[in-house]
Order: structure tokens, then C-alpha cells, then sequence
């Protein structure tokens, strides 16, 4: 399973690794169409290669994570990376969150309306947490302006929960209904997606895939509606949390208005197709979507670790593609600039925390 993280040698490579990861790669193709770069890292250099995009960014909830480049059993070539989310909110902290994440630099974002291709390979770290917090692997947003009023969650995140893992499409509010009501009294009609209606942040998010042995009563069972303004066609369950590394592929497609496309490969195999209603539309929200991969987690008294290898990053399929093959494009799917920004704002970006 080479799910090993040894803790003595990641001691003595953390100081290392983090000071690499602090360091302010090259800027990746620039001056290039952020939309058509080509980006890649296999984390081989003991630090973030120029060409990658990558970087970790260093806030107040990640000064307490640990950045590790190292070659223990990388899954491909002879680096990877280790990124560790540590024990560091105060007991009771409200709002409080522990992470160590690896964002995409700022140069290299792409408009939130266009279609971006995503692989890399990641590997749960002993001692795979076994609880119903909130733990998140990774995720793609919408930039948020600084004025925003409230939060947004991610359009698209890989979680884990009770040791199992599972995929989640986020979207504005949009009409759902109760299993067991009147309109769904036997559940979900075929190719709606299973959805919790999260009133308070108006905000409607949707399980769309699990892992093999996953019942959708039990991961969890607060997705207790039905959405068809979301459309999930499923082709196969998610490999387990505690198999090793497993290679994604990851089309990012968002649309709030209902033209929405999320493509999931994982060790070649098609997991899934969702389309429609994808990612936040509205006043506060900003031009550019952004990706980034790392432990996230409500507080925890453990340390939780993850590694990471072979990042790319791509307009096609054919890009990021390592085994298996690419699902069909729609003739509709390429889309060129978009819709017109919601704002023309100079201001610093301020992306905010799920």
C-alpha cells in the first residue's frame, strides 16, 4: 500500500521542504493565456518546479502546516510532496479551521466560465481519520471579492468522511425536494442529483459520487433531497480511501446558470458525469476560478497527512490523461471567454476560506 509517512524523516525534511515551499517559484509561462498553458509538477526538484504554478500560501490558518518534499515512495518519478494539517485551534474556537494547502498562483488563473482539464495523484497517509468531521482534499472555487457578504463553499470538492471518500458539487440555492414528500416519496427519479439545501448560506450541494462499499445513507445522511436542476450520471464508484495512490483526472467545467459540465476520472476508470447547475453566480464574486489541493479539516487533536505527486494542468483531456481514456466533449462544452465579468474591480483578490 506504500501508505507510509515516517515520522522521523519528516521531521528532519519539514524545515527543509518548507522553506522551499516558501520561496517564490518563476512565474509559470508568463505572459502566455493562463486558459492555454500547459502546467506540470512532479514535486522533483525539493521544491515547487517553475513550470508548475504552485505555490503554498502562507495565512494565519496554515503557518502551523507542514510542507515536505521528499521521495518516500512517491508514486511516480522520484519526488512527491507531504503536506500535513496539525492540531492548532484553541479548544472551542468557533469558525476555527486547520490546513496546509497548495494553491494555483495568482499569473496563472483561468476565467471562471471556462472549461480547465486537472490530474494528479494523492495518497491518505496512516492514520486515515475515521470521523464524520468536515475534511476536505481538495477543491476548486470562485475567487470572492473582498466587499462579499457571506462565504462561498467550493463548486467542486474531494472529502472524506468516515474514512471513505466522496465527491461534492456546490451551487446557488435552486429548488430541490424532500425525499419522502409528496413530489419524491420514493426518492430521487433517474439522474437527479442527491442534495442537502443549505438555506442559511443559500447555497444547494449535492453528493455526486462515493466510494465502492458506500451506501448514500450513510455518507452522510443529511443529503436528503432531490435536485434535478443538477444532473449526475453515474459509471463507477470511487476507488477506497486506504488503496494507495490514486491518479485523478478532473475536468472543471462550472455554470450557475445551468451549463455546468464536471468530468471525475480516477485510476483511469470514469467515475462520473455532472452537469447543470455548478459554482456561485452573484454580487462579491470575482473573475477567475482557482484550484488547490492539501488537508483541510475542522478542528482535530491528530495530525492528518497527505501526499501529492505528479500535478497537471490543461485546456484538454489529452493533456492530464495519464491511463484510461477521455470522456467525449460536448459540441457546446468549449467555451471561449464567457459570460462578461461581474466586476472590473482593481482590487486585490481575496479568495475565502470554505
Amino acid at each position: 500500500m506504500n501508505r507510509i509517512v515516517a515520522s522521523g524523516m519528516l521531521c528532519c525534511a519539514a524545515m527543509i521542504g518548507l522553506a522551499g515551499a516558501l520561496t517564490a517559484p518563476a512565474r509559470a509561462e508568463a505572459g502566455a493565456d493562463p486558459r492555454q498553458r500547459i502546467l506540470r509538477d512532479g514535486f522533483e526538484q525539493g521544491g515547487f518546479a517553475p513550470e508548475g504554478g504552485l505555490f503554498y500560501k502562507t495565512n494565519p490558518e496554515q503557518r502551523f502546516g507542514r510542507v515536505i518534499f521528499n521521495g518516500a515512495a512517491p508514486y511516480s518519478g522520484a519526488g512527491a510532496v507531504t503536506l500535513i494539517a496539525t492540531p492548532s485551534c484553541l479548544p472551542h474556537a468557533v469558525g476555527c479551521s486547520e490546513r496546509a494547502e497548495i494553491w494555483e498562483r495568482p499569473e496563472v488563473l483561468v476565467p471562471f466560465y471556462s472549461t480547465v482539464w486537472y490530474g494528479f495523484a494523492l495518497r491518505l497517509n496512516d492514520p486515515l481519520a475515521q470521523d464524520d468531521r468536515r475534511y476536505v482534499i481538495a477543491q476548486w472555487k470562485r475567487e470572492i471579492l473582498p466587499e462579499a457578504v457571506g462565504d462561498y463553499s467550493p463548486f467542486l470538492a474531494l472529502r472524506l468522511y468516515r474514512g471513505r471518500l466522496g465527491i461534492t458539487v456546490e451551487t446557488d440555492l435552486i429548488p430541490s425536494y424532500p425525499i419522502g414528500s409528496s413530489e419524491r416519496p420514493a426518492g430521487c427519479l433517474p439522474g437527479e442529483a442527491l442534495v442537502i439545501s443549505r438555506t442559511e448560506a443559500q447555497q444547494t450541494r449535492a453528493l455526486v459520487a462515493i466510494e465502492s462499499g458506500t451506501t448514500t445513507e450513510n455518507y452522510p445522511s443529511y443529503f436528503n433531497a432531490c435536485a434535478p436542476g443538477i444532473q449526475v450520471q453515474h459509471h463507477a464508484d470511487l476507488p477506497s480511501a486506504q488503496q494507495g495512490w490514486i491518479d485523478f483526472v478532473v475536468r472543471s467545467g462550472p455554470g450557475p446558470d445551468g451549463d455546468g459540465r464536471i468530468e471525475i476520472i480516477a485510476d483511469g476508470v470514469h467515475i462520473v458525469t455532472v452537469t447543470g447547475h455548478i459554482g456561485h453566480g452573484g454580487p462579491g464574486l470575482d473573475d477567475n476560478q482557482y484550484f488547490k489541493m492539501g488537508p483541510y479539516r475542522a478542528p482535530a487533536p491528530l495530525p492528518w497527512s497527505i501526499s501529492y505527486d505528479d500535478f497537471r494542468r490543461g485546456p484538454r483531456c489529452s493533456d492530464v490523461i495519464r491511463i484510461g481514456q477521455c470522456p467525449p466533449e460536448p459540441p457546446q462544452a468549449s467555451k471561449a471567454i464567457g459570460k462578461p465579468p461581474l466586476s472590473t474591480s482593481s482590487d486585490v483578490k481575496k479568495a475565502k476560506e470554505p
